[in-house]
């Protein structure tokens, strides 16, 4: 992250110099996804900006990130959703409050934000939410009401338009104090330039990929919601036997719905086209790797991250067409949509993208990678989230602004 913001925290102004931000998250596993990886990134950035920065979390990976930037972390059962633990969290959290004077607490999910809302309350410190997804069970009213806690925030940051519109209708969410921050991806990571021949050749021995073969990737938790069987329904459909399709991720226990996934395989005879992989530590090389990139959700991605990083790598996407994916597939001209569940639709669009000419590869794929440079970078991100704490910071709280 380079150093030059636009925000002003971290400078002095008539309220007080130098504001504290305190972080709040259930964990920092390395494998958790866009909650960790968006906190650890705006906590470095608050730091860089000349603030205090602070995270509270039950530990994990990637707490080393944050050691290497000097950014303290504190260790709490924060990932439990025990009541009486979450109910012991308010005083725990509440004397890390007042002992480091924290101007701003910044909760990341439920639980968590249960304890730091009413610890925030009684030392007096701003309360900032990030609602990162629809969340289940809106029907049931003490699952809506569990799940009310991320509306709380004096603001109320949302990654994608489509959670937006979500929160306003669902909860009833006014308008000005909500935030759009879409998630940011490293681009000095995710950058095609950066990834080494050796890297590919290791990568492509390891999955054993055949020299002259198109590559198909679906990345993504092997989890029913993730389009797994959708996608291999496609392929029986596509009829192809000259291609390699990877589903890159980890069953995390999900042995039964991986067993489901061999068995349909071994029925459209895809056993030997179609290859599981387990987690991908270097998930730009297998962009690199890949033909073509595939997010084949049932459910509405909030986001969806692994579109933007394939578009970032110049990768051609395919997306189901709901959700927050639609924010950065605009079809034909960044990507492609296909209606969700429909495997069918997704057998023709992946026949015209497999068969896409150089010159029409490029211009779509420069325009994708232009688009995610200019609207989805980390530094866009961490620019807008320190926006919202200068927001804050410069408003006058009140002790009505949010319902209890």
């Amino acid at each position: 992250m380079t150093g030059k913001r636009k925000s002003n925290i971290g400078k002095k102004t008539k309220k007080r110099s130098n504001p504290t931000v305190l972080q709040v998250l259930p964990s920092l596993e390395m494998g958790g996804g866009g909650v960790e990886r968006g906190a650890v990134d705006v906590a470095i950035a608050v730091a860089e900006s000349g603030a205090r920065s602070l995270v509270v979390s039950h530990g994990g990976d990637m707490v080393r990130e944050l050691e290497r930037a000097k950014v303290p972390h504190f260790k709490l059962p924060l990932h439990s959703k025990n009541p009486w633990t979450i109910l012991v969290n308010i005083g725990r959290l509440e004397k890390i409050i007042r002992e480091n004077k924290v101007d701003i607490v910044h909760a990341r999910s439920r639980a968590p934000a249960w304890s730091a809302f009413y610890a925030a309350k009684r030392v007096g410190a701003h309360f900032v939410t990030t609602f990162h997804g629809t969340y289940t069970g809106v029907d049931n009213f003490l699952k809506k009401y569990y799940n009310s806690i991320q509306t709380r925030g004096e603001r109320v940051i949302v990654i994608s338009r489509f959670i937006g519109k979500h929160i306003r209708s669902i909860y009833g969410v006014e308008e000005n104090r909500i935030r759009l921050v879409h998630r940011g991806i490293d681009l000095d990571r995710f950058d095609p330039a950066k990834v080494s021949a050796e890297r590919l050749v290791q990568l492509a021995k390891k999955w054993r990929l055949p020299d002259g073969m198109s590559v198909v990737m679906l990345p993504g938790r092997i989890t029913r919601w993730k389009g797994q069987t959708i996608m291999i329904n496609a392929l029986a459909q596509l009829g192809r036997h000259d291609i390699r399709c990877l589903l890159v991720g980890a069953d995390q226990g999900r042995a039964g719905y991986r067993r489901e996934l061999e068995t349909l395989l071994q029925r459209f005879g895809l056993a030997d086209i179609v290859h599981v992989m387990e987690h991908c530590t270097d998930m730009p090389a297998a962009y690199m790797l890949s033909d073509v990139v595939v997010s084949a959700s049932t459910d509405p991605e909030a986001f969806g991250r692994v579109v933007a990083e394939a578009q970032a790598m110049g990768r051609p996407v395919i997306a189901s067409d709901h959700g927050g994916v639609g924010e950065m597939v605009h079809s034909e001209k960044t990507g492609w949509l296909f209606p969700p569940g429909d495997a069918e639709a997704l057998a023709g669009v992946l026949r015209r993208v497999l068969d896409l000419n150089p010159v029409e590869r490029e211009v779509l794929t420069k325009t994708a990678a232009d688009y995610v440079h200019k609207n989805f970078s980390k530094q866009k991100m961490c620019d807008r989230t320190l926006g919202v704490y200068n927001d804050v910071m410069a408003s006058r709280r009140t002790k009505k602004r949010v319902p209890i």
